[in-house]
């Protein structure tokens, strides 16, 4: 008795249990996003990482001594090259100059007397009125005193420079740093610290570096007198920064990572490059004129090597081999196995085989959630309709149209049950 209870609970649990969804030979047709394959230029891109460098740092020292007077710019101002920065105390330097004038003077009137002295002996000389060695004397004279002035001259071009050292003006164009010197110190020539930096911005460089088996395409197009756009992106290497040219590489390749370094300038005109800043290199080096070209995200590997899921006319698919090349962001090169116009399957590829049934859907609808949940419901609606729509006429027809007697046989059932 026992095993037929168990027997008629199972029989039941059995009908009651919904039949497995999409299950078999039965599924159905699985819903993909396609794409055709285009026609255009590619780019041949090399990455790599880089610094940003200044093209030129200045650390600004004073060239003197003396009691700093005067600071002439404001941290973080951009100068130009001639501008003022700051200014010494000038009173010994003006003393200094006015003292080498005076015995730049001096000793030129002293020249000048023994230069009227020597022609006087030279006229006596030829009427042998004075001894020749007392002409060979004023001659060495007239001589000492020339040197003495052409020192005196020197000293005095000495003191002017130091003189205009008591104007430091900026070098270069560029930003001024933090000031390291407050005003009323007394600053010497050996200050290692200086008085401020000043970096150029404007433009700006970024070193990076490539292997150096790529040395030699590099190095090929820079001799043939092509520019080589380079762009320089963020961390995430999303967001573009700037663009410029690559300048040149360096002479000789390191030998401990393989690498060799390379120069690009960039305008930094939007100022979005700082020194030191770390950022991700794209360098242009060629580009592939009228190739076909499809997005990388229609590229599947497998037993067939490298394939993309084609979709044919009768809503197909079909496995076709593509042989790719460079890639530029999200578009690969096609060199052989598709041609312009095809139609492949760039989303929904992931359970899909030879000849299965597709459903076309627009791309907004695979990027928006609420576009596939919307698919999904009219699909499971539709199938719900035509699967069950059937079945339940039938139970309503046979047990829903007389409550009384599908009751009665329940009670009937039930009775049975209690007598026995």
């Amino acid at each position: 008795m026992l095993a037929v209870l168990a027997g008629i609970v199972w029989w039941t649990r059995q009908q009651a249990a919904p039949p497995q969804a999409g299950g078999g030979r039965n599924a159905g047709p699985m819903s993909i996003v396609p794409e055709a394959v285009g026609k255009g230029d590619i780019g041949v891109s090399l990455n790599a990482l880089g610094t940003v460098t200044s093209l030129a740092t200045v650390t600004i020292r004073s060239q003197i001594s003396g009691y700093l007077m005067k600071i002439d710019f404001k941290e973080g101002d951009e100068v130009k090259k001639g501008d003022l920065i700051a200014e010494i105390d000038s009173r010994p330097y003006e003393a200094t100059l006015a003292q080498a004038k005076g015995t730049l003077a001096r000793d030129e009137a002293q020249l000048k007397g023994a230069q009227v002295d020597l022609t006087r002996y030279q006229n006596l000389a030829t009427q042998n009125a004075v001894p020749h060695q007392t002409l060979d004397t004023q001659v060495a004279l007239v001589a000492q005193y020339q040197g003495t002035v052409e020192a005196d001259r020197a000293s005095v071009k000495s003191a002017e420079v130091n003189l205009q050292y008591c104007r430091i003006v900026s070098p270069i164009n560029g930003r001024v740093g933090l000031r390291q010197v407050d005003l009323g110190n007394y600053v010497t020539a050996g200050d290692t610290n200086g008085l401020v930096v000043i970096t150029q911005l404007e433009p700006i460089s970024v070193l990076f570096t490539l292997p150096e088996d790529n040395l030699q395409a590099v190095a090929k197009r820079l001799k043939d007198g092509a520019v080589l756009p380079t762009a320089a992106y963020d961390r995430s290497g999303a967001n573009k920064l700037a663009e410029g040219s690559l300048q040149t590489f360096d002479s000789q390749i390191d030998a401990t990572t393989g690498t060799i370094k390379l120069r690009a300038q960039f305008e930094n005109d939007k100022r979005t490059l700082y020194p030191n800043q770390f950022v991700n290199i794209r360098l242009l080096l060629d580009t592939h004129k009228d190739a076909t070209t499809m997005s990388t995200a229609a590229i599947q590997r497998g037993v067939p090597g490298t394939f993309v899921y084609l979709v044919n006319a009768d809503s197909t698919v079909s496995v076709r081999p593509v042989k790719i090349g460079v890639t530029d962001g999200d578009r690969v090169e096609v060199l052989s196995g598709l041609v312009p116009g095809d139609r492949i399957v760039i989303d929904g590829a992931d359970k899909l085989r030879e000849g299965a049934k597709v459903v076309v859907r627009s791309s907004a609808d695979a990027a928006s959630p609420a576009g596939a949940a919307k698919g999904t419901a009219s699909g499971a609606a539709n199938g719900t309709a035509k699967g069950d729509g059937k079945g339940d006429t039938k139970a309503d027809s046979k047990g829903g149209a007389d409550p009384d007697k599908a009751g009665g046989g329940n009670h009937k059932g039930a009775a049975d049950g209690q007598t026995k």
